[in-house]
């Protein structure tokens, strides 16, 4: 078929992913690079964090990310990345006065799901066997079925990917103005296909009028004195922040964008994406001081080596999300629309593509 992906974000690369799979031919609009820099794909922090997101999130959100989980790794092979999945697990851990705030989150899950009464409660000297230098904690918590995908890799890694399939079209720095069945407006011009897909994010408020853009802020920091293997998260009353170490840092990334930070990446340094504000804005800005504040203070107090640490970037995004906070899919004769992955993009794309794949093109009968 001759089907159009419209916005080419991280779910626009994990729908042309599957499709061409299936021999499609494919025609992707972005209104900005082929790069992806600007998409929240790029930004995120790419946590498979089922569990830890269950404490503010709906069951299906576990269900998705679960099946998403096992989709990752080859799917990551087809963009061709083969570093980008580590499944080590997560650990959550406060200060001792933020104790009761950690029991509490972790019992929120164990209420929620089975499969949660199995986290593991770890005490200083289990936590430095765990993360040796994160055992001047005295109590944290092992989800031991977590990880993270390496979403600059895979952002980059699928743009060289797609760019040299010779079934894809890439029309970047394209504005779509509106989506019908089979149909795709922009400029003066109308295109027909056999099926469209939607998944413009942010870009698709004609469409769905209860859209909203959700605020996310990260730092990029680097450090040769730090060894830490695993996503890792601190629960503070006030905020809750994430460190998300990156192995391989910009190597093998080819972007304009990254090369700069690649140079200065001396052997042994290893990078951080450290975030998690939640900001109810759409406010695409660069980030504020106060989040920079509230970060580097929160990330020190979890590794006083952070006190050298070198801030190599800043992003800012906007996550879509609706008023549940779930993910929606419309399917219809034609077309079909995936919006609203909010905080979980990476945990849900591959599940909700899947999802909307089976019940719409793939179930169709025309």
């Amino acid at each position: 078929m001759n089907i159009a992906i419209v916005g080419a974000g991280l779910v626009g690369r994990v729908l042309a992913l599957n499709l061409l799979k299936e021999g499609h031919t494919l025609t992707l609009f972005d209104k900005s690079s082929k790069e992806g820099t600007d998409a929240a794909g790029f930004t995120a922090a790419g946590m498979l964090a089922p569990f830890a997101e269950l404490e503010t999130a709906e069951s299906t959100i576990f269900k998705h990310g679960k099946r998403s989980m096992e989709l990752w790794e080859d799917l990551l092979k087809e963009a061709g990345v083969y570093d980008g999945l580590q499944l080590k697990g997560t650990i959550i851990t406060a200060h001792p006065q933020d104790i009761p705030e950690l029991d509490h989150f972790i019992s929120s899950l164990r209420n929620k799901i089975e499969e949660a009464k199995d986290i593991e409660m770890v005490d200083s000297q289990k936590l430095s066997k765990l993360e040796p230098e994160l055992g001047h904690h005295a109590k944290a918590f092992y989800l031991k079925d977590e990880g993270q995908v390496d979403a600059q890799r895979f952002m980059a890694f699928s743009t060289n990917t797609l760019s040299m399939n010779p079934n894809i079209k890439w029309m970047e720095y394209t504005k779509v103005d509106k989506i019908e069945p089979a149909k795709v407006f922009y400029g003066d011009k109308v295109e027909e296909y056999d099926w469209v897909f939607d998944s413009r994010g942010l870009g698709a408020k004609e469409h769905f009028s209860d859209l909203r853009g959700v605020r996310g802020e990260v730092l990029w920091l680097e450090s040769s004195e730090i060894n830490i293997t695993r996503p890792t998260r601190l629960l503070h009353p006030r905020y809750k922040i994430y460190i998300v170490p990156r192995e391989n840092g910009c190597e093998g990334i080819e972007l304009d964008y990254c090369k700069e930070c690649k140079i200065s990446q001396e052997p042994g340094t290893k990078r951080y994406v450290v975030g998690a504000t939640e900001i109810e804005s759409e406010d695409m800005s660069p980030m504020s001081v106060r989040s920079s504040l509230e970060l580097l203070s929160a990330v020190f107090s979890v590794h006083s080596g952070f006190g050298e640490a070198r801030i190599v970037n800043t992003e800012t995004n906007c996550r879509p999300a609706f008023k549940d906070n779930l993910p929606r899919i419309e399917n219809a004769d034609k077309l079909t629309r995936i919006n609203g992955l909010y905080r979980h993009g990476y945990l849900l794309a591959p599940a909700i593509v899947e999802k909307a794949l089976n019940e719409g093109l793939y179930n169709d009968k025309s």
